[in-house]
């Protein structure tokens, strides 16, 4: 059986849930009876079926199962959660081989999963693709490895340099737009993949933006900024509307709503463990340049998109530098997007 090629298939299934499972991690499945998939099926939504039932239950002939094995992408679960045990499951209706990208590293797996199929008499195989698999929930993994969010940093600049202009000639009705549309609805697709969003009190007041996923379909992120004074203009879109808000402050914690202060001593690990124990899985930094140079000086980051549009400011702010060259680049349009991936 060409094992390589069905768990391909399964990343592929498994990529359909991007955006709607977190914090769980995204999985693909499927049965394979004579060389032949017999059944499909992938983790939509948090809450709902994992990958493995859905796969299962995609089968016609329930019989076929006893001679067929299950491809998927990361280790089925051994614990009951939201849903009951992936391994029982299989188990249940007696499917003979199973093969698994990579290990599930939540400490309520972490091949518990493997040991109970192996002492039902299942034959495991293991690591089929593993960096490809890693690689699509590196998320998940960065989570419960390191006990943080998985962190991106994005910005743009212009090609002389710099994130924004001045706030006086922001006031005199100069242009601050970087990039174009095509660009800006890439970062709205990104947003709808992320969990959180966080920005600086300088950009809350220069931009005032709303941070949604207005231009695609997709979840807005929870909203996060990191400022000193707590931020309490209410002409701030982020504070007017019915969506979700943290303010990190070092002088006040309320809560009125949606909306939440919370008082820190301003150091960036307190905002990732709070994050951490909201079961925040990942967070895209938009800026501005104080607060991304913050995560860049502490080293505290795991992706960076830089944005170079086709303009120049001539002055204004400077963009933030990475010491690093980037993992790969593309156009978009007129606009370039750098890639840096932290080794």
């Amino acid at each position: 059986m060409n094992h390589e090629f069905y768990m391909n298939r399964c990343l592929e299934l498994a990529q359909k849930g991007e955006g709607n499972v977190a914090p769980n991690p995204m999985v693909g499945a499927l049965v394979v009876h004579k060389d032949q998939i017999i059944g499909e099926g992938y983790h939509k939504e948090f809450g709902r079926e994992h990958a493995e039932v859905n796969a299962i239950n995609a089968v016609h002939d329930k019989s076929l199962l006893a001679e067929s094995s299950i491809y998927v992408n990361l280790e089925p679960c051994s614990h009951f959660g939201k849903t009951p045990p992936c391994s029982d499951l299989i188990i249940q209706y007696k499917i003979p081989h199973v093969v698994i990208g990579a290990i599930d590293d939540n400490e309520k797996v972490a091949g518990k999963g493997i040991q109970k199929l192996e002492k039902a008499g299942i034959k495991v195989e293991v690591n089929i693709l593993k960096k490809e698999c890693l690689s699509l929930n590196r998320r998940f993994y960065k989570f419960h490895n390191s006990k943080r969010p998985f962190i991106i940093l994005k910005w743009a600049e212009t090609k002389d340099g710099f994130v924004s202009r001045r706030l006086p000639s922001i006031k005199n009705g100069e242009d601050n737009w970087i990039t174009n549309s095509a660009s800006k609805k890439a970062v709205h697709e990104q947003r709808a993949v992320e969990q959180a969003i966080i920005i600086g009190k300088t950009t809350a007041l220069n931009d005032n933006p709303e941070l949604t996923t207005r231009l695609v379909n997709g979840k807005s992120p929870l909203r996060v900024v990191i400022c000193h004074k707590p931020l309490l203009d209410e002409n701030l879109k982020i504070l007017k509307d019915d969506s979700p808000t943290l303010i990190f402050n070092t002088k006040l914690n309320q809560a009125i709503g949606l909306k939440e202060w919370i008082k820190f001593s301003g150091n960036l690990n307190e905002v990732l463990n709070e994050l951490y124990k909201r079961n925040i899985q990942s967070v895209i930094v938009e800026g501005g340049t104080t607060v991304i140079n913050q995560f860049l000086h502490q080293n505290i980051w795991d992706e960076a998109y830089n944005f170079i549009g086709d303009k120049e400011f001539l002055n204004g702010i400077k963009a933030p530098k990475i010491n690093t060259h980037p993992f790969s680049e593309k156009k978009i349009e007129n606009d370039l997007l750098r890639i840096f991936i932290k080794s």
